[in-house]
Parts: C-alpha cells; structure tokens; sequence
C-alpha cells in the first residue's frame, strides 16, 4: 500500500497541484480532441503552461511587493493577531495529514468531472493549488472531529467534487456580465465575495460610470496606462505608510523593513525612502506580467476546450483563477485592492472593540496579498455591475468577509486554530465554518449532516444553472438601461494598452487580444 500511497502523493504533489502543468496537459488533451498536428499539440500546451508560469512569476512579484508593506503597516498601527496565509496552513496541516489530503483531493476532481459530465454544471475546475487548499481543509475538519480515515476521504471527496462544479455555477451570472461571453468561468475559492462585490454594484451603482471610462485632465493623460497608474498609486502608498512607519519606530527597526531574516535592509534615510519607491515599481510590474499571462492562457486554452467538451464533457467551460478577470478592468483592480483592504481594516477594527472582548473571537490583521488578488476581482465584479461605486464598495464587502470568515473558521480548526494563520479566501471561510460545525455531531450523524450540505449546495448550483444562468440573465442590464446606449462614445478609456481609443457604455468589453468566444453549443446542451 506504501507505493499506493506514493503514487498519490506524486501525483497530487508535483502535477495536480501545479496548475500549469495542469493547464499544459489539459490544453494538449483538448488540442488532441480537436486533431491538431502534433507541433501545435506542443506549442499549444507549452505555450498555455508558460502562461500560467507567467501569472506565478507575477504574483511572486506582488509578494515581494507588498512583503514590506505589510510589515510597515503591521508596526505603524501596532496590530497582533492571525494573518491569513492559505500556503502556510496548508504546509502546517501536510505533516500530519498528507496522504489522506492526497487521496481526498484526488477522489474530489474525479467527482466533479463526474458531476460535470452528468449534471448540468458543466464546469472543470481547473486552479489546482485551491483544490489542494480545499481538500486540506476538508481533511482538517473532518479528521479532528473523529472520523475515520476513509470516511474524512470520501466524504470529503464529495463534497470537494460538489464545490468543483457548483461553485463556478453561482458565480457565472457574474463572470459573464464581466467577460461578455461564456468561454470562461471563475474557479477560485473567493466566490463569495465576487458574488458579494457584483450584488453590491448591482445595489449601489446604477448611474456610475465604469473605472475604466476616466475623463482624465489633459496633464494627467499619463496614467491612462494601467500599468503606469498602478505604479504611481503604489509608490504613494509604500512612501506614506514607509514615513509612517519610521516615525513610530525609528530609523533600526525601519530600516530592517526592506531586509532578510532581520538583517538591515536599508543604509540610510535616503536608501530607505528609495527602496520604498522600487517596491512600488515593482508592484507594477507585476500587475502587467500578471495580465499578459492571462491573456496567453486565454488564447491556448478556451480553443482547446473545445475539443474537451466534444469528448469528455459537453459544453465544458473551463473554471479558471481569480486574475482571469484582471485584464477585463484593469483599474477596477486597484480600486478594488484599496477598497477591500480598507474594509479589512474596518472589520479588524469590529472585531477588536466588540467581537473580540465580547466572544473572544481572533483577531484577524488584513494580509495584503488576499486582499489584492480577491479584492482586485472583486473591484471587477463590483464595476461590472456598477461602476466605480460598484468596484470600490463591492470590494470592501469581499474585504470584510475575508476578515470575518476566517475568524469564525479558526472555531472549528482544532488545534489548528491556535497557529497565527489560516485560510483567507472568503469560501474556506463560510464552507468551512458549516460543514466544522456539522461534523462536529460525530459519527454518523456528523457524516449525514455534512453530506447534506454538500447536497444542498449542488442542488442550489443546478437552480441557478437552468433557472438563471441558462435563461440569460444579466445582472447589470439595469444598469445598461440607464446609462448612455451602448455605441454613444463614453470618455477616453483610463488603462490597459488602449490609451487614447474611445470605449462605449454597457457591457465591459472583452480584454484586447482576448480570444473570440467558442461557437455556441449545441442543442443537446
């Protein structure tokens, strides 16, 4: 059983939880489907991988971006408490249950290809890294209320397998209002909270124009460039809170900000304020490397779909992470990093004057990197469907459900509830919290309660699939009704690589060089 057990381990290791691997080998299995020549089966696949690598390469800049920052605001507000950090959990909870996280993780994909094929959620999750962050917190629970080893794997297979496919499906009403079509879906465990942002737009922003239609005065035309407004907005950030932060501690503690393993980062004033305007710099930078890897795996993989959904699942659309959506309003994702980690900031505030003292509910201190990537699309959600209100007030709901959420979740963690860290996506917060709770019964009544939410949340994702997202519905046509009809010129577009070309009211159009969505499908659909 030794080599089973190895096998698994592999394969959830260093390919299933690789997504561009992931990416690779399903891209040259849809390529395979459609009968492409075998160059272009290698191409394609390596080019789709590439792109994926491309995404990490930027969020590892983001990291190292924002690293310093955080450490800046930690230190200028003096706040303690949990930072939630999925990849830090997830390597705290691998040494005691990596082969049942393995296995689990692996049963759980199967499971949803299966609901995929058969149901009318037809939807491949394809963002590896969360599935393993799902399984591990599936396999958390339910092994610390008792359950035995094969039972913490299937059912927490299932439910896995459930989340896979459903969660896409609630989201999808929303995805399509920001992509314009459906190639893609979103497959990232913040759903909540872009669901949360879209519905707060809906709310709140009916007459606000999008963030991507500033009427900019002519001396600031400049930061009609995504990448350049980005840059600039966070520089200002890193040299306030950098000033900030040395007032209250001092040059010695500072200047080890910009440092490795508390060695001094910074030689002087000077150095110190400079290295905080590189940190900035490079914060855009990433931001573009990020968006060109989404529009390569666009163009390599919605075409080999297409010959997936022919073989496997028909009419598969592929589930994908949350900067997928990045390029379809470039500064809506700054807006909507901002406004969540203010919201972050709010809720930090609740939680230490009334939740905190009264149920000694944790504290839990904004981290900046989940607050950019699920704040940032929730700011594109948010301005989908209302504009710049939308993208700046929905994000600041994503932001305080990723502060919330996982204080509650740290309940049912065990002794994993006493690490400084735990999962931070909004939906390891809310799922984790139920199905903590219901397993909590023990025995089999803990299992039948947990498959009952499973249960309940796939039959809620098929309702919304035939009786919302099939029928069409449009969650900004409201807003499209009242504003300008689509075609009236709107002011010169704010960002991307489109500076100076005139953009139009209603739906957000695609991103530029986005692929053309697939052929519409089939009746049996």
């Amino acid at each position: 059983m030794d080599w089973l057990v190895s096998i698994a381990e592999f394969l959830v290791d260093e390919i299933l939880s690789q997504p561009a691997y992931l990416i690779g080998l399903i891209t040259a299995a849809g390529l395979i489907a459609l009968k492409k020549s075998a160059g272009q089966i290698v191409g394609g696949a390596i080019k789709a991988t590439l792109g994926f690598l491309l995404i990490g390469a930027g969020a590892t800049l983001v990291v190292g971006a924002l690293a310093p920052l955080g450490e800046m605001i930690q230190g200028a507000t003096g706040a303690h408490g949990v930072i939630p950090t999925n990849e830090a959990i997830v390597g705290i909870a691998q040494e005691k249950y990596g082969a049942r996280v393995a296995w689990l993780m692996i049963l759980g994909f199967a499971v949803s290809l299966l609901l995929a094929r058969f149901t009318p959620l037809r939807y491949v999750f394809l963002t590896g890294h969360h599935m393993l962050f799902m399984a591990t917190l599936l396999t958390m629970v339910l092994a610390g209320s008792g359950q035995a080893s094969w039972v913490v794997v299937v059912v927490g297979g299932v439910l896995l397998g459930i989340l896979l496919v459903a969660l896409p499906a609630f989201a999808h009403p929303w995805t399509k209002r920001v992509t314009g079509n459906d190639s893609v879906a979103i497959g990232h465990f913040g759903t909540a909270g872009y669901i949360a942002a879209g519905a707060t737009g809906r709310l709140v922003g009916r007459r606000s124009r999008s963030t991507e239609e500033m009427n900019l005065p002519e001396g600031l035309r400049f930061l009609r460039d995504s990448m350049v407004a980005t840059a600039l907005s966070m520089v200002l950030i890193h040299l306030v809170m950098s000033l900030v932060f040395l007032g209250k501690v001092g040059k010695e503690a500072a200047f080890k900000a910009f440092g490795e393993n508390g060695a001094a980062g910074a030689s002087g004033v000077g150095d110190y304020v400079m290295q905080s305007v590189m940190q900035g710099l490079q914060f855009g930078i990433a931001v573009a490397v990020i968006l060109f890897g989404v529009r390569t795996i666009l163009g390599e993989l919605v075409p080999a779909f297409q010959g997936i959904a022919r073989k496997l699942v028909p009419g598969a659309v592929p589930s994908l992470d949350a900067p997928i959506v990045f390029p379809y309003a470039q500064n809506a994702v700054l807006v909507g990093f901002v406004s969540s980690f203010i919201g972050g900031l709010v809720s930090l505030g609740l939680l230490a004057w009334i939740l905190h003292p009264a149920f000694e509910i944790a504290l839990v201190l904004p981290g900046l990197v989940p607050h950019f990537f699920t704040g940032g699309a929730a700011g594109v959600y948010g301005n989908a469907t209302g504009g710049r209100r939308g993208a700046a007030l929905g994000a600041f709901v994503n932001g305080v459900l990723i502060t919330l959420l996982p204080a509650l979740l740290l309940k049912v963690l065990g002794a994993f509830g006493e690490e400084n860290t735990t999962f931070g996506d909004a939906d390891f917060g809310w799922f984790g919290t139920l199905i903590g709770y219901a397993a909590k019964a023990g025995g089999a009544g803990g299992v039948v309660l947990t498959l009952l939410i499973g249960v309940a949340v796939l039959l809620g994702a098929v309702v919304v699939q035939k009786r919302v997202v099939e029928t069409g519905w449009d969650p900004g046509a409201h807003r499209d009704a009242l504003l300008p009809p689509v075609g009236t010129p709107a002011p010169a577009a704010a960002g991307g690589d489109t500076a100076g070309t005139p953009v139009t009211y209603g739906k957000i159009a695609p991103p530029r060089g986005a692929p053309k969505p697939p052929p519409p499908p089939s009746p049996g659909r």
